[in-house]
Formats: structure tokens, sequence, C-alpha cells
């Protein structure tokens, strides 16, 4: 396997943070990782370094002579009033037919093509950039937080795109469903040391948490006997015969503190308002329409005749593509937007929070952190206020920051913070994990399972939404009606209809291919002896993908407990070798079960 990109002894820092502290890593050629870290550990600067857009402060980059990196520009790279066609074709060089057939696998056709690329939502331009680094072909793909705003069926094809994508990728993201989805490999970068996974996300998880509970029991067992030792050598270093004994106790103590572990990050613990639970309705939109009042011009309606109602206790997800109106409902039902039509009715007694751009962006910018979070906690002491400040990422001299230096980032953190400390029996939350990492939103996640009160909230990342959701919303083409079942199953709906996108394209390609291309080919079912064969060929492929996911499984276990380097990269090597045979025996028994499945008699 080629060496495409290799760092070696890197150090990288910025005053006194340290971001890159003796950190090494090699990148090899069609291997997806998802990079994971903090918020603030650098993970975009080492992107940066990759780029050559900064230089390390020492160390080593050594990138393959055959090294075509692309990499998803958050910038916008059009020109006024270019087309996304226009702009495909001025950026890769490619014929007009080349840049349509890589942008329909984006679905991007039609107006959203020859349109003004300019006036589509940041999704589509998203879906045009995507297809851009596709025509460069380039055999790294760097993408960073490649998900934010997205809605969940951009996110899904991007998955899509990615699984097809036989080039090597580095992929920088929050969302685990989606870093699950697509890499096979995870980088984490913590305390300035780069670590490389040789599995995914969740699997990688588990390690640490299994690593840190090694390590907490190492830790617990050298200070039982640090204390031991001390107390003997205390005891015993003036005597006459037991001084050589003390000596020697004394060297054991030195070894000890050297094998010492060092503790592990601070994990967030974020704290829930804690409120009495309520019964009954919460909030109930009747006919409700939805959209902009007209500056001299018709109102611009989103959504009309919303019928809803949601009970306290629920925790409802809003979902739909973007500019369908997620948004638009969410501050509607809050008061931030007049209806154009109907009612929304809140429950006696709501106390709502809301957590939104429209609400942090207007945050007292006089205050300090540590002032604004003492207004708006409810009945918390000092320290719980300070705590939850730790969770989200405001320590030490960062609480004594005045509101008007703050990014917009650490904006919509002090924003959640002031929320959850306060006493609100409703919470409504659009995107709240934008600006946190995995572990973050994780203990975001927890502190809303725990919460007593309403959420209704929107997300565009899965994971979240999966763990919390426990009544989903759709907003589609002009109506949003509660889902008739669970997030999974609204997973399930879109997935299928992008996979019938996905099938007529491929069956439009076919029909279009010269004609040579279709000879010896049948448009009806395959003889019985080919689909027997097929049959018998897809039930050995399960077999051997049954028994290279055991010895994969038994390989990771192997690598967890092993101390060995050597050792573990054999291990790493054989893992690697195992995924790839089990990625080939996957999809040639998804062509099998295509190929059955379209042999099928129709009637």
């Amino acid at each position: 396997m080629a060496v495409l990109l290799q760092i070696r002894d890197a150090h990288k820092s910025y005053g006194d943070q340290v971001l890159l502290d003796g950190a090494e890593v090699t990148i090899n050629d069609g291997v997806k990782i998802g990079f994971i870290g903090r918020n603030g550990a650098g993970k975009s600067t080492l992107l940066r370094i990759l780029l050559e857009d900064e230089e390390l402060d020492s160390g080593e980059l050594t990138r393959s002579n055959r090294l075509r990196v692309g990499y998803l520009r958050q910038h916008d790279p059009f020109l006024p009033g270019e087309s996304a066609l226009d702009f495909l074709i001025r950026d890769s060089k490619r014929p007009d037919w080349k840049c349509g057939e890589v942008a329909g696998l984006f679905e991007l056709k039609g107006a959203y093509l020859e349109g003004p690329v300019a006036e589509l939502s940041g999704g589509w331009q998203t879906r045009v950039k995507l297809a851009a680094l596709l025509l460069h072909e380039p055999n790294l793909l760097l993408l960073d937080e490649p998900t934010n705003f997205l809605d969940l069926r951009t996110q899904i094809l991007l998955e899509h795109f990615l699984r097809n994508f036989n080039q090597a990728c580095l992929i920088v993201s929050h969302d685990r469903a989606f870093l699950s989805a697509t890499c096979s490999q995870t980088l984490d970068l913590s305390r300035g040391k780069l670590t490389l996974f040789p599995g995914k996300i969740e699997e990688f998880l588990e390690y640490q948490a299994e690593r840190r509970e090694h390590d907490q029991r190492v830790n617990a067992t050298i200070m039982v006997k640090q204390k031991q030792l001390k107390k003997f050598i205390d005891k015993n270093r003036a005597g006459a015969n037991t001084a050589s004994q003390a000596r020697s106790k004394s060297k054991q103590l030195a070894r000890l503190q050297l094998s010492e572990v060092a503790t592990h990050e601070a994990t967030a613990h974020i704290r829930a308002p804690v409120i009495e639970p309520r019964k009954g309705p919460a909030v109930r939109c009747r006919h409700l329409a939805i959209g902009y009042r007209g500056q001299g011009e018709p109102d611009h309606i989103v959504a009309r005749e919303v019928n809803l109602e949601i009970e306290h206790g629920e925790r409802a997800g809003i979902v739909g593509d973007n500019g369908q109106g997620k948004t638009t409902l969410l501050r509607t039902i809050v008061g931030s937007l007049e209806p154009l039509g109907g009612e929304t009715r809140w429950g006696f007694g709501c106390d709502i929070g809301v957590y939104a751009q429209h609400v942090y962006t207007s945050l007292p910018e006089e205050k300090t952190v540590l002032e604004y979070l003492e207004y708006c906690a409810a009945s918390a002491t000092t320290q719980e206020i300070l705590a939850q400040a730790g969770a989200l990422l405001f320590r030490d001299a960062h609480v004594r920051k005045k509101i008007a230096v703050l990014s917009g980032g650490e904006r919509a953190r002090l924003c959640m913070a002031g929320i959850l400390l306060g006493s609100y029996n409703i919470l409504v939350l659009d995107e709240p994990g934008n600006h946190f990492d995995v572990e973050t939103i994780e203990a975001l996640a927890n502190a809303l399972l725990a919460y007593k009160g309403t959420v209704i909230f929107t997300s565009h990342d899965r994971h979240f939404m999966h763990r919390i959701a426990t009544s989903v919303i759709e907003v589609r083409d002009g109506a949003a009606k509660n889902y008739g079942g669970g997030y999974d199953a609204y997973l399930y709906a879109v997935n299928k209809e992008i996979d019938q996108g996905e099938r007529v394209r491929e069956s439009q390609k076919n029909k279009h291919a010269a004609p040579r291309d279709r000879i010896g080919k049948k448009d009806h079912r395959a003889p019985e002896r080919d689909q027997r064969k097929m049959r018998k060929e897809s039930s050995n492929l399960e077999r051997k993908i049954a028994k290279i996911d055991e010895e994969k499984s038994e390989l990771n276990r192997q690598l967890l407990q092993t101390t060995d380097p050597e050792e573990a990269l054999r291990l790493h090597n054989d893992v690697t070798r195992l995924q790839a045979e089990l990625s080939d025996a996957e999809k040639r028994w998804f062509d099998i079960q295509e190929e059955l499945s379209e042999a099928e008699p129709s009637a």
C-alpha cells in the first residue's frame, strides 16, 4: 500500500498553546480516515499544514510525488451570475457532458445545474463543490466538517459518493453516524499526539474507554504501591540493618513514578434544567401558515395548514431538506416570526428557552461570560455555573472575556450554557450540535435524555437525532406534519428515495450506452442456471463475509490488548488486509443481489 503523506516528530504551537507535540502519522493510498479531537485541539491547523498553507515549527512532512489533494473549500469560489455548469467547466477544464455526468451524482440537474449558482442554498452549493472535487480526480480528499449545515438528503448523497470513491480521504467531523458510514479508520488528536486506530469511530471510542479504565486501574495500583513503599522507606531508612533495603525500595519508588500513566482529559458533564415533569399538550398549532411578510410584495408562504400537537415530555425532532422551512417553523412557534395565518397556543405555565442563531447573535456584548451565566442561572451555585461553563469550553481566563470579543461559535456555546442553567420546562433548539465536538455532543445528548421537560429541536446529526427524538415532524413540500414512523423509518424512506434515484440514473446510462456495449444483454430475466449459479455464489460469499468478520473482530481484540509496537503493527496490517477483503466480498454480494432482483419476473 503506497504512502501518500507522512508526518514525523511534528511540533506546532501558538504562543502557550501546544497543538502538535511530536505527532506522527502515515496516510496510505485508498484508506478513509475519520479525524476527531476536542474543539481547539488543532485539527483544522493540521489540515492547513497538509495543504502547505501553514508550516510546522519543527518536524518533517513528506508528500508522495503522485499525491493529488482535493480540498472542500469553505469559501464560495463562484463568479457573479455563473451557473453551476459554467463553474464546473471553468474549474475543471473538462467538457460539459463530463461535468453534467458528475453533477448528476449529486442530483444537480435542470435549474440547479444551469441556473445562477449564487441563488442555491448552502447545501446545494456544497454539492457543486463536491462535484468540482471529483472532476479533478484527487487521490486524497481533505474534508473539514463537510456535514455542517447539510440536510439529511445531501449527507446521504455525500456518503454514497465517499463509499464509491476508491481513493484516500481524511475527514474532520463531529458526526459519528457520518464517520461510521464512510471511514474504516480513526485518527485522534489529543494532547498534541496523533493516534491512528485501525477501526471505525465506535470501535475507537470503546477502545478509548477501555484504555481509560485500564489507566485508572494502573494509576490506582501505583498509588497504593507508592504509599506502601514510602511507609517502608520512612520506617527503615535510619536503621543500620534495614537502610540498604530502604535504598532498594527508593529505587523501586522512582521506577513507579516514571511509569505513572497521565490522567485522561476532562470529560464534559452538562447539566440540564431541573424541573418538575408536566402532562398534557405543551403546544398546539392550528391551520398555521409560516413564512415571511412581503415588503410591498406578496407574502412568501413556506408551509400552510400546519396542524401539530406536541405533548409535555416529548422530544420532537423536526426534519426535512434545507430550505423546506424547519427553522421558519421553530421561529414561528416561539413567536420570533409572525404567523401568516392560523395560530400557535402554548399550554399554561410553559417557560421556553430558545437556542437559535437569531438569539445567540444578539447577546449583551457589555457583559463577561461569567456575568451573563450568573444572570441566566436560576438556582445554580457558582461552582455549578463554572462547571457548566467549563463543559462548554469556557475555562480559566475565558470566563472573564467580554461577549463583544467572542467568535460566533463561542457565542453559540455561551447561549447554550445560559439556557441549560435556567429553569425552562420547554427547550427549543435549532442545530444545537453545530459548534460542539463529539464528546460535548454526547454529553448534551445525555443531559437532554435526563431532562424532564419538552424538547423541540432540529439537527443534521443522525446519531444525536436517533438518541434524542421520541417523535418526528417532517417539513416538506409546503406542509408540516407528524411523521408516521420514528427517525429510523424516516431515514429508511430517504435512503430508499436516493437509491431509487441512483438506479434511475444507472438505467439511463445503460439506455444511452453504445450499441456494442449492450450486445448480449437481455431485457428479460437470466436463464435459471445463471440464477442458480449466482445464488450459490451469494451463499458462499455470506459464509466468507461471516468468517472474515469473526477474524477481524478477534484481531481487533488482540490489538486492544497488545503493548508491543511490532505486534500492534502486524495486527494493524492484518486488520487492514481483512477489511479490504471484506469490502470486496460485500460489494460483490450486493451486486449479485441487484442482478437477482432485476432478473425476477415482473409478474
